[in-house]
């Protein structure tokens, strides 16, 4: 007699009826499936089945009313579908239930009372759904409950004390919701395995009671955007086992009668602490000396906004671990420690608004992992170090409002991945060189208030990327060049105050996003244009100047028309009468003749093997050709190397730029990747896989490809490069284009390839960020519908999945495991061949034990941080994507999900990400 059915990940479309005929069933597994419309009431008439799961799939309707039929109901799996209505009392006559997972839902309503009635119940699970009204206080009858889920809804109502009575829960989390009320003054006592509490996002007020020291297991704290106030209990020294403490966003104060019973001086027991954020609290307090005895562990140190005082004392170099540093917003004193230059990991320094003095230290030019540097709003002094210039990982550097003098080092110019800029308020001097177009992604650009001199740069109208630009209150003098009509993501501009001469620029009429533009205070003439977003400005942005004329509201006089001769105008008439249409005839005539010249040699028949690949209209190149075209296959050009060979960057004869893969004839197995290769990308065509022009082959002792060339290189060397600074998006949008070609691998071929050796290295950006997915040298076609095949080719450590390295068996599913670790190191910044995995540890594990409530363990430092404005936004579309790595790397293969359920899920995740920040 069947006892359990797994049909999970099988592209079905409805619930098959004879399930119900099943008697004997006990499981059923239609997890990550097709399934739409509402569920079928006849499934819970089954009487013996314990456990229904349909997670994953795009079910909607309301829940039946005979959900309970089944007395023995002990799981109930329907996590993220579409599920609507209110949550249905009867589930209180599922006597036997131990889980119960509804989230990421759309049901509506309040929690029914008699939720209480699930006294079996151990995991429950409702949070990003729609529920409304009070948490009732019968949860607290769920004495074997361990966890409770209810993030992301719209509860409100009392923080319901019986919470706060169950023994056996290990987490707690409630966040973002509009609860009130206070933590009561048992918290801690009676929750002896309590080790996540996260109530963050709530309307929650009072003190944090020193009865939550009792709850000894804690390890994550999270009470950050709520009211409450009062002193923050010294007696959390107490709980040895923190890694993450967030108080941020509350009224909380850090006083005390003695220094010893000062919460900041109880930090150095924290041995295993991670985060820690007290940001915008009114804490009070002089900056201890004793915080380099903080953990060597802490990752993130947040104390903005927080009225600190003191010195940043020099110990604060041992915290080695430190990604974040954020002191700014307070009233901190003296000169910045140059031992803070130890701090090697650090990524971003945040000391703005402080009064700091002294000069900027030499020492921070160690910082080579830097991306966010902001010293502005202090009393510094003296001129900016030039070896700034040597952290090609920075970002955003902002040192305004200061007393900074000298001149703009030219080793910034340099630093050609900077985002934002900020100089102004200080007292510096000279020109604005001429290589500030070097600078090709920055978007803010800020010199104002200062003593620049000399003219614009022309050459910074190639900063297509720029947003918001000012000049104001300088020295500058000269025209404003028409080059700044090409900067066409412009917003703001400012170049008030100075001594520009000459006409403003009509190629501005084309800056189609300026919504603010100051000219005031100049020496301009001529005449203001009147098209695009001229036609919004008023007369403050022109004013104080020498002779401009324009339009009435404007406040100039009328511009004078100039009239042309009359024979001119004759001229002019004849020419567009008679002479443009003959030009045009003739250049019309001569297209034609172009055209018809292509069609027919795009008849003749292929001459090569070569000429039949996708974009191969080029004839076989010979290697002489190649070696010219990379300089004898010179190390200047070598862009990589793989397991079989090395990839060129090539020049052709006739200027095209390529990527000449060179395969090592001499190792075993060279040339069967060389056909492999050739076998698979001669049958294949997608726009996130890497395109063949031709190939080069004398079958003996050479064999080449010529590939497009990725002029950003790999999404290894972008990822870990310095410079990186690829966001959630970026990252979102290169992971879909890569699920994108092996959805098209896998399911729309009628041979189905598996690339088996999916890795950072193995994918290219072009020139717009799009992903290729590249290297097929050890790629398997899937002959004859098999649905796996085995192999004696090694896939690279810490990426393949564990049937490929214990029995050689190559899948489908194997490349879904080596996409789930891809996107796992994606949004960690974490190898997984990473010292920190050994023995039982790997790169799923480490992820897995901070998920979902403690991500900001894992995640990448500069995608989730309490400096994230979108905080909420961010952490629960990181979750959804954990999340779905976590199902792509079970360890089980017929356990895991398919590319065509891992593409639309991305998808969805980059669909609500749009529309949340969109809606914030």
């Amino acid at each position: 007699m069947l006892k359990e059915l797994y049909l999970e990940q099988n592209d079905l479309k409805e619930i098959p009826e004879e399930i119900s005929n099943l008697v004997g069933l006990e499981l059923l597994n239609l997890q990550y499936n097709a399934l739409t419309g509402s569920i079928r009431g006849a499934i819970f008439n089954m009487s013996s089945l314990k456990n229904i799961g349909f997670t994953g799939n795009k079910l909607s309707g309301n829940l039946p009313d005979n959900i309970c039929q089944n007395f023995i109901l002990e799981g109930l799996y329907l996590t993220d579908n579409q599920i609507a209505g209110p949550l249905p009392s009867i589930l209180s006559q599922c006597g036997d239930l131990h889980m119960l997972s509804l989230s990421s839902n759309n049901f509506s309503g309040n929690i029914p009372r008699t939720i209480g009635n699930l006294t079996q119940v151990t995991e429950l699970y409702l949070q990003y759904n729609n529920l409304s009204g009070p948490i009732p206080n019968e949860i607290g009858d769920l004495q074997n409950l361990e966890v409770l889920a209810l993030d992301g809804n719209n509860c409100n109502g009392l923080l319901p004390s019986t919470l706060f009575n169950i023994s056996t829960v290990r987490l707690i989390a409630i966040t973002n919701n509009e609860l009130q009320g206070s933590l009561p003054s048992s918290t801690g006592l009676w929750v002896p395995n309590l080790e996540i509490l996260a109530i963050g996002g709530n309307q929650l007020t009072g003190g944090i009671p020193n009865s939550i020291s009792n709850a000894s297991k804690l390890t994550d704290l999270e009470v950050a955007y709520n009211s409450f106030s009062g002193p923050i209990p010294y007696t959390l020294g107490t709980l040895r086992g923190l890694k993450l403490l967030n108080f941020a966003h509350n009224q909380l104060s850090a006083k005390s009668p003695t220094p010893e019973t000062n919460f900041l001086s109880s930090l150095k027991n924290w041995k295993s602490l991670r985060l820690l954020d007290f940001s915008d609290n009114p804490l009070d307090v002089i900056f201890p000396n004793s915080i380099g005895n903080i953990s060597a562990s802490l990752q993130s140190f947040i104390l903005r906004n927080g009225k600190v005082g003191g010195n940043i004392p020099q110990d604060i170099g041992n915290l080695s671990s430190l990604t974040v540093l954020d002191l700014g917003f307070n009233g901190l004193t003296g000169s910045i420690p140059t031992t803070i230059g130890k701090l090697r990991l650090l990524q971003g320094l945040y000391l703005r608004n402080n009064n700091l003095q002294g000069t900027i230290p030499y020492g921070l030019c160690q910082l080579e992992s830097m991306a966010d540097f902001y010293l502005d709003d202090n009393n510094l002094s003296g001129p900016i170090p030039s070896c700034l210039g040597n952290l090609t990982s920075l970002r955003k550097l902002s040192l305004g409002s200061n007393n900074l003098t000298s001149t703009i080092p030219t080793t910034l110019w340099s630093l050609s991945y900077m985002l934002h800029v900020n100089m102004s308020s200080n007292s510096l001097s000279g020109s604005i060189s001429s290589d500030v177009s070097n600078l090709k992604v920055v978007t803010a650009v800020d010199f104002s208030n200062n003593q620049f001199s000399g003219n614009v740069p022309s050459s910074i109208g190639s900063l297509q990327d720029l947003v918001n630009l000012s000049f104001a209150h300088n020295e500058l003098e000269g025209p404003i060049s028409e080059s700044f009509g090409k900067l066409i993501s412009l917003e703001f501009l400012d170049l008030s105050e100075n001594n520009l001469s000459g006409t403003i620029p009509k190629s501005l009429e084309a800056a189609s996003y300026l919504k603010y533009l100051n000219v005031s205070f100049n020496r301009l003439h001529g005449e203001i244009p009147n098209n695009g977003p001229f036609a919004k400005f008023s007369a403050q942005s022109f004013t104080g100047n020498e002779a401009l004329c324009g339009a009435p509201r404007l406040q100039v006089p009328p511009c004078k028309n100039s009239t042309l001769p009359h024979s001119r105008n004759r001229a002019g008439r004849i020419v567009l009468k008679y002479v443009l249409p003959a030009i045009a005839s003739i250049l019309l005539i001569l297209a034609l003749l172009l055209l018809l010249i292509r069609c027919r040699k795009g008849k003749k028949k292929p001459t090569t093997e070569t000429d039949s690949l996708p974009l191969a209209t080029w004839r076989r190149f010979s290697y002489h050709e190649l070696a010219k075209a990379t300089q004898g296959f010179s190390e200047s050009n070598l862009l990589g190397t793989g397991s079989f060979g090395s990839v060129y960057k090539g020049t052709l004869s006739d200027g095209t730029i390529v990527a000449v893969k060179v395969f090592n004839t001499q190792l075993e197995g060279a040339f069967k990747s060389f056909d492999a290769e050739c076998e698979v990308l001669c049958e294949i065509r997608h726009r996130n896989l890497i395109k063949v022009i031709s190939s080069c082959s004398n079958g003996l002792d050479f064999g080449a490809l010529l590939l497009e060339y990725m002029p950003h290189g790999s999404l290894e060397k972008c990822l870990y490069s310095h410079n990186c600074g690829l966001n959630i998006p970026q990252r979102l949008n290169i992971m879909t284009d890569v699920a994108s070609a092996l959805e098209y691998l896998h399911h729309s071929l009628s041979t189905p390839i598996v690339h088996c050796d999916l890795k950072p290295n193995n994918i290219l950006l072009d020139e717009d960020m799009v992903a290729r997915v590249a290297d097929f040298g050890i790629a398997k076609l899937l002959n004859g519908g098999d649905s796996i095949t085995q192999t004696m080719t090694l896939a690279t450590i810490g990426y393949m999945a564990p049937e490929y390295g214990l029995e050689g068996i190559v899948s489908k599913r194997g490349d879904v495991y080596s996409y789930g670790i891809l996107l796992l190191e994606i949004f960690t910044r974490k190898k997984p061949t990473d010292e920190i995995f050994a023995e039982e540890m790997n790169l799923r594990n480490w992820v897995k034990g901070s998920f979902p409530h403690a991500l900001l363990e894992v995640i990448d430092p500069n995608l989730l941080s309490a400096e994230n404005e979108q905080f909420s936004i961010t952490k629960e579309c990181l979750t959804s994507i954990i999340g779905l790595a976590l199902d792509c790397t079970v360890e089980s293969p017929e356990e895991r999900i398919k590319m065509n359920d891992v593409l639309p899920a991305l998808k969805r995740i980059k669909t609500k990400l749009e529309k949340d920040v969109a809606q914030a």
